[in-house]
């Protein structure tokens, strides 16, 4: 402690604002613009303004000067110390991806950051959280911002983007027919949207492109949920059939642990899929209703099946052996379903129906020829995805054929 009270380094003038008002922000301030070991100066009018700053210096670990009297002293001075500045140079070792780049995104995450913001500094002491998906690898995508941008750009309202009273009601079996395959569509959305869900709440925050990308994706289902259940009551009817092994494919997705494997037989291959199914009944479907909802949710699960490949492509690209685990899960998966019977036999006949829009034999003809059509476009799309994947044409075409029946 020091016995005189010259003043030295620049003055800070509390005026009359006590420490319980905030005047140790304008002493910490002053100090922030000062080298370890300078010193400023303290002055105030508040009533015990000298043991305030007294305490406050000793818990931020800086010196108070205190000569003679110095309870009664117009001025005094505080000596920069090192204690916070070790404390929060550790922090930022610590806490920071890449101090050399900001904002860099970290091959592995470490549990001690935490829910912090990344590239904050987090204090030593901060407790450890594990988040299952922390290596970057398994599930990043270089895509994930700006599919996130497009996909914030791109969102879309219920009820300011459909026009629900442009909707003059089909005869009843066609009406029936829409009925059922919206019912379909809702339990394949639910899959959809829990699968990512559960992925979410396991990603680290430190990758926030990501997990941006997947709570968006999220709500992309959520409002697709909605708008299909929709649909399906506008005309007074009620959800239609659901069938054992249509639930018992998306139950094969929910069983996945791996986010890759779900992502690939998820988005890639069953997403994909019901891109073609969406557009087909964008086309094809008798209402406009039905058309309108068909075009809005065809171009949400598009950029879902571009992340699924974007986090694939950068996978295999560091890790392509990897594509064996790929073909078999879709092995596996085949083999487990083997005994169920695939696409619900009443969807299959209301897209028939669908596509016909009336019960003719010349309409039922070019409805099933459609159908037909629909099938093998939906080959040929997961075809090509496994052949930019990286997989070998032949060995692509075999894995295309050996997808689930049930279509997601």
């Amino acid at each position: 402690m020091s016995a005189t009270n010259e003043p030295r380094g620049p003055l800070v003038e509390l005026q009359a604002l006590g420490f319980d008002a905030g005047a140790h922000l304008l002493v910490k301030h002053a100090l922030a613009d000062v080298a370890v070991g300078e010193c400023v100066s303290v002055q105030g009018l508040a009533p015990g303004w000298h043991a305030q700053l007294a305490a406050w210096c000793k818990a931020q670990g800086h010196e108070l000067q205190t000569p003679e009297g110095w309870w009664q002293a117009a001025q005094l001075q505080v000596r920069r110390g090192v204690v916070q500045v070790g404390r929060w140079r550790g922090a930022a070792q610590t806490g920071r991806s890449d101090a050399a780049q900001p904002d860099a995104v970290a091959d592995r995450a470490e549990p001690v950051w935490g829910l912090a913001a990344r590239g904050a500094a987090v204090e030593q002491g901060a407790p450890a959280f594990n988040f299952r998906l922390s290596e970057k690898a398994e599930f990043w995508s270089d895509s994930a911002g700006d599919l996130y941008a497009q996909a914030v750009a791109a969102q879309w309202s219920a009820d300011v983007d459909i026009d629900w009273d442009d909707a003059p009601e089909p005869p009843a079996p066609i009406e029936d027919a829409i009925v059922q395959i919206m019912t379909y569509m809702v339990e394949n959305e639910n899959a959809a949207l829990v699968v990512p869900a559960r992925f979410l709440g396991e990603l680290h925050p430190h990758y926030r492109e990501m997990q941006a990308a997947l709570a968006i994706q999220i709500a992309d289902e959520a409002r697709h949920i909605d708008v299909f259940t929709r649909r399906i009551r506008r005309h007074g009817r009620e959800p239609a059939l659901s069938t054992a092994g249509g639930q018992a494919s998306l139950m094969s997705l929910l069983d996945e642990k791996d986010y890759s494997v779900a992502g690939f037989l998820l988005s890639v291959l069953g997403e994909g899929t019901f891109v073609n199914l969406l557009q087909f009944l964008q086309t094809d479907a008798p209402d406009p209703l039905t058309r309108q909802i068909c075009r809005l949710a065809a171009r949400d699960e598009a950029r879902h099946v571009a992340l699924g490949m974007s986090h694939l492509l950068h996978r295999l690209k560091l890790e392509p052996t990897f594509r064996h685990r790929l073909a078999q899960a879709v092995e596996a998966r085949h083999d487990a379903l083997a005994g169920t019977a695939g696409l619900n036999e009443e969807v299959f006949d209301a897209l028939i129906l669908v596509a016909a829009g009336e019960l003719t034999p010349e309409a039922v003809a070019r409805g099933a020829a459609r159908v037909q059509q629909l099938m093998q476009d939906m080959a040929d799309g997961r075809y090509a995805k496994l052949v930019r994947l990286g997989f070998e044409k032949g060995h692509a075409q075999e894995l295309a054929s050996l997808h689930t029946r049930n279509f997601m």
